[in-house]
């Protein structure tokens, strides 16, 4: 055992070393009794068959197990979260070589869990996986407990993006990958590790079919990230003015496919305010579709609402088949990973219709 998770299991059994001093769990000690044999009388005669068994030289592994669990499963009962944990880190210190250590520190974990004491909680998760064999109990992978238990509690990103390798590359068959990519792409887009985030994301498309909870679009906004990072991301301009000096050139001429050429390659849109998510068949889409004789005309001013972000340019005189009116929406291109790029404009899509 590291010597780190060595001292954090030394502080936990302080309450025990007054208990027990010479380091035995012997049922003839007033103070072992009184400390450990509490609750009803059917729990102290239940408490004290199994610390019996502890004690009988002749029982074997497995009867010695079920007496330690089922000593912690009272403690459990009785929500005497500190008798479990002393009791348990004691045995663990007192039987390094037991094969059951990494079930028992997992329950000294919950039981720290139960208390919402999860930055030591996340410590004895972190060193069940890292220091102690992995253990199948019912099935059941304790590293894959752990390392679960970790995602859900640790704040700290580094660990999380460890967890989800380790999920990926000792249990991917246990587990839904895809949701598991994208997550570990998340947390690295997140600390700005972007080719990192963009190489997790390609992964997850593989399995778009997959929902992941609380990610509503997930596979857009990976998709969009990917496809972009592949794209030689030569429509972008240098500044906003730039580009609406470009785009009402156009429209002045009424040139139509010079105006087409200026929106983005790459993840544009066309859809109504009502529906964010309706790309509006755009590998089909074209702006000479939806032109009458009528000159396209445009707002002399942005609209208002617009950010040092993203704005929006007020257009009309366009086909009845949709509505006369549609909006240009334009945005600052954010991709750090490439600083050729980022910070410049595009014309990211179209929304047709009045704002609302």
């Amino acid at each position: 055992m590291k010597q780190k998770y060595g001292m954090v299991v030394l502080a936990a059994v302080i309450v025990l070393a007054e208990v027990s001093c010479n380091g035995s769990f012997t049922t003839d000690s007033d103070r072992f009794n009184a400390y450990y044999l509490s609750g009803s009388a059917t729990e102290k005669k239940e408490l004290s068959d199994l610390f019996a068994v502890l004690e009988d030289s002749a029982a074997d592994d497995i009867d010695t197990f079920f007496a330690v669990r089922e000593i912690a499963n009272v403690f459990l009962r009785q929500k005497q979260y500190q008798k479990l944990i002393n009791f348990l880190t004691a045995r663990v210190e007192q039987s390094p070589e037991d094969q059951y250590n990494s079930y028992y520190l997992l329950a000294v974990a919950d039981a720290y869990m139960k208390q919402d004491a999860y930055p030591v909680a996340a410590i004895y998760l972190d060193m069940i996986v890292k220091n102690y064999p992995d253990l199948t109990i019912q099935g059941n992978s304790i590293h894959l407990e752990c390392i679960k238990q970790l995602i859900r509690i640790t704040e700290d990103p580094a660990q999380k993006i460890w967890c989800y390798e380790e999920l990926i590359f000792r249990f991917k068959e246990a587990i839904d990958a895809g949701p598991t990519y994208f997550l570990l792409g998340n947390t690295y887009e997140n600390l700005g590790e972007w080719n990192k985030a963009i190489e997790s994301y390609t992964q997850f498309l593989q399995y778009y079919v997959t929902a992941v909870p609380g990610y509503p679009d997930a596979y857009s906004h990976a998709k969009q990230l990917v496809d972009f990072s592949k794209s030689q991301k030569n429509w972008a301009f240098e500044s906003l003015q730039s580009m609406i000096t470009a785009i009402k050139a156009a429209l002045d001429a009424g040139n139509m496919w010079q105006l087409w050429q200026y929106r983005a390659k790459v993840n544009f849109f066309a859809r109504s305010w009502a529906h964010e998510n309706d790309d509006g068949g755009m590998e089909r889409f074209t702006l000479s579709s939806f032109t009458t004789s009528n000159k396209i005309r445009y707002a002399e001013n942005l609209e208002a609402g617009s950010n040092a972000n993203e704005t929006y340019l007020k257009t009309s005189g366009w086909s009845l088949q949709l509505t006369p009116v549609w909006y240009f929406y334009f945005r600052k291109i954010h991709f750090p990973p490439d600083p050729e790029i980022h910070g410049k404009w595009e014309w990211a899509g179209i929304y047709y219709g009045e704002k609302f």
